[in-house]
């Protein structure tokens, strides 16, 4: 029975070896690089800190106004545009408003790098089964690494900060995007894409007059989950200097805060409630619309 306990291995110095080689190449690729890699990500920075000062510095009535008006627009829904403005209110009235509105920033900001890179790759997938086939593996890889693991190289490249969070967040949050754009654009009836042909559209053409609109609301879905997991990544990544609700929990948990603790919890729940009923609200008008013209 002793053949149970034992299991064919590498050499303990070799292991060791490699671990060491592996490591020291990382470091050497960041002595080199990373100033170069820093730079590359400024316009990044920029576009954060410009979202977060805009969110921090606008006055209170005019936030809750603009949130409420875009709350309207998606949802059409009274009670989900009170129980937004509500929400926020409660959080201004426990003096969280600053964290809040950081951390929204910082949600918005991931969200539309989600949502720029994301669909382009999932209507490259859609396109190809061989792209497919290849980025499928590194998305299940990206949804089941510990999210701890992404701050290591984010921060051995980066350092502590902004934009390292950010990346970390987008690198966590992005793969529901990239699997929602191309399975939308996958389940688009051949009946409709042969009659965009019989009629002469152009590959583009049909991309954006026909795949794209039947497949939104499945893209919608993806945004949705996207958010979900950019917030719930936001505690993680406040451990690399990341701003906002996160912070306080962070302190919480080392200093046993409990009410710093779930008052912040809360208030990353009623964002999370926020975004995910406007969000729905809106797919499900995309759907409706899209049962009207096709049905």
């Amino acid at each position: 029975m002793e053949w149970l306990t034992k299991f064919p291995h590498m050499n303990d110095d070799s292991l060791r070896e490699l671990k060491k080689a592996i490591d020291e190449g990382f470091r050497t690729f960041t002595r080199a690089y990373g100033d170069g890699i820093e730079a590359f990500f400024d316009p990044l920075q920029f576009f954060l800190i410009e979202a977060e000062r805009f969110m921090t510095r606008t006055p209170w009535p005019i936030i809750l106004l603009l949130i409420g008006l875009i709350a309207w627009f998606a949802s059409r829904n009274w009670k989900v545009v009170a129980g937004a403005i509500g929400t926020l209110l409660l959080i201004g009235y426990f003096d969280m408003w600053d964290d809040t509105m950081k951390t929204i920033s910082m949600i918005f900001v991931c969200t539309v790098l989600s949502i720029a890179i994301g669909i382009p790759l999932g209507i490259l997938m859609s396109r190809s089964d061989r792209v497919q086939n290849f980025v499928n593996p590194v998305l299940d890889v990206m949804q089941t690494m510990p999210s701890f693991v992404y701050l290591i190289p984010v921060v051995m490249l980066l350092g502590i900060g902004k934009v390292p969070g950010l990346i970390a967040v987008v690198i966590y949050a992005i793969p529901p995007m990239i699997r929602l754009t191309n399975l939308g654009i996958r389940l688009v009836d051949k009946d409709v894409l042969e009659a965009a042909d019989a009629f002469g559209s152009s590959s583009w053409q049909k991309l954006k007059n026909v795949q794209m609109p039947l497949a939104l609301p499945t893209i919608m879905a993806g945004i949705n989950q996207t958010i979900m997991m950019a917030l719930a990544m936001v505690v993680i990544a406040s451990m690399i200097g990341v701003q906002g609700l996160g912070q306080p929990v962070l302190k919480a948990i080392a200093n046993q805060y409990f009410t710093l603790g779930i008052f912040n919890g809360l208030a990353i729940v009623g964002i999370a409630i926020i975004f995910d009923r406007v969000s729905q609200a809106y797919g499900r008008r995309l759907q409706r619309h899209r049962e009207i013209v096709h049905g």
